[in-house]
């Protein structure tokens, strides 16, 4: 089959880095494309099934959190809204028919180990949005427990990593406890199931809407590749950068390049496009089981 770059479905669409997202009025459909971003810049050439391994990874953890509400109404074309049932080849296997909420303005970040941006914040202040963490720390280093570390939720550019208060102070304090400890506890129950399949989950992001009714749900993907880190275990050493199974080999590839991170992104060679597909792969095979379908 070959690769999703965009979609062009019968109703508004509102288009991310990877999704594209239809107001199907009640409801949204999120489609995941074959796009991969890197430093905020959409590359040019797709990975080819890569939004059904986003996907398909989404919902083996919402399966797997059955006391945790989500969005999430249906995956089989066949139970969407008539109009959309003319592009279910498409739209099998990479799309998700969800409840349409009031999204709540907070990236919900959780982090087990020191890496990325909370490393770098740690070197200059010892703390990673607001929290204190011990001195000696490395790069990598496993963190005495997990700590939540909210963002703030860009449009366009970076995410901005943000305190605790702060985020109270945007959305209250109430609501900011409960996302903190909602986070926190569906990291460790992730963590834990990830680690006994091989893969350390250093740190991931998750996003919360609420319901009419006030009640809040996760919503948007979960523990994929593009929302988590995913280290491989048996190759686990502080510090040092870890070999992952995410866009991190893309990203080394374009440091290496003579791209200045300003759009447009480079074409990809293909060894970069096959390599980067084959981390998302082993990333899902070893979470789940069992092997993608990616055609």
């Amino acid at each position: 089959m070959s690769p999703v770059l965009t979609t062009a479905l019968p109703f508004p669409r509102r288009s991310g880095k990877v999704r594209d997202v239809y107001d199907l009025g009640e409801q949204l459909l999120i489609v995941a494309t074959d796009r991969i971003s890197a430093y905020d810049v959409i590359m040019p050439t797709p990975i080819n099934g890569k939004g059904r391994i986003l996907t398909s990874l989404s919902l083996f953890w919402f399966r797997m959190f059955p006391d945790v509400a989500n969005h999430l109404i249906a995956t089989d074309p066949a139970e969407f809204p008539a109009g959309l049932r003319p592009h279910r080849d498409m739209l099998r296997g990479r799309s998700m028919l969800v409840r349409k909420t009031s999204v709540i303005p907070i990236e919900c970040v959780a982090r087990g180990y020191l890496a990325g941006s909370g490393w770098r914040e740690y070197q200059q202040t010892g703390r990673v949005c607001g929290n204190q963490l011990p001195p000696g720390l490395v790069l990598c280093s496993k963190l005495p427990q997990p700590i939540f570390t909210p963002a703030t939720k860009a449009e366009e550019g970076h995410d901005e990593n943000i305190s605790f208060e702060t985020a109270a102070r945007l959305v209250g304090e109430g609501l900011m406890a409960d996302l903190r400890t909602r986070t926190l506890d569906l990291y460790t129950r992730a963590a834990a199931f990830a680690e006994s399949r091989g893969i350390l989950l250093a740190d991931t992001k998750f996003e919360f809407g609420k319901l009419a009714d006030g009640s809040v749900i996760l919503i948007d993907e979960i523990l994929t590749p593009d929302s988590s880190r995913f280290w491989p275990a048996a190759h686990f050493a502080p510090g040092r950068d870890q070999p992952s199974f995410d866009k991190q080999y893309l990203r080394n590839w374009l440091e290496q390049s003579t791209w200045d991170k300003t759009p447009p992104g480079p074409a990809l060679p293909s060894d970069v496009v096959a390599g980067t597909l084959a981390r998302y792969q082993e990333a899902h095979e070893r979470l789940t089981g069992r092997v993608c379908e990616l055609a």
